[in-house]
C-alpha cells in the first residue's frame, strides 16, 4: 500500500490544509505566535506518519507514529489557545476539533 493511500495520512493531511487556510488570514502578529505553531504542530503530524512510514522496521515506524500523536495533541492544545482568544469561531474549532479527535487512537 502507498502512503498517500493510507486513510489516517490522507486525514492528517487534509488537516494540515485546513490549519493552513485558517493561519494564513491572520495579522502578522498572531501569525508570528500562535499562528507559526499551530501550523507547525498540524504539519508534523502527516510528516511523522510519511516518516516512519518510510521506515522498514516496526520498531522505527512505532516510534513516529507516537511523534505524530504528540504533534497531534500539541494542535489541539494550539487550537483551543486560538478558540480561547477568539482567534476562530467556536464552530471552526468544534470542526477542526472533530477532526483531531478523528485521528487520535482512543486506549
Amino acid at each position: 500500500m502507498k502512503l498517500e493511500e493510507l486513510h489516517i495520512y490522507q486525514m492528517a493531511m487534509t488537516l494540515g490544509e485546513e490549519i493552513w487556510k485558517l493561519a494564513e488570514s491572520w495579522n502578522y502578529y498572531v501569525k508570528d505566535t500562535i499562528g507559526k505553531q499551530l501550523v507547525r504542530a498540524a504539519d508534523s503530524i502527516a510528516a511523522n506518519i510519511a516518516e516512519g512510514y518510510g521506515r522498514y522496521h516496526y520498531k522505527e515506524n512505532l516510534n513516529f507514529c507516537f511523534y505524530s500523536r504528540g504533534s497531534l495533541k500539541e494542535t489541539g492544545t494550539w487550537l483551543t489557545k486560538a478558540k480561547n482568544r477568539n482567534l476562530i469561531s467556536i464552530e471552526k474549532f468544534e470542526e477542526l476539533n472533530q477532526l483531531c479527535e478523528s485521528l487520535s487512537v482512543k486506549q
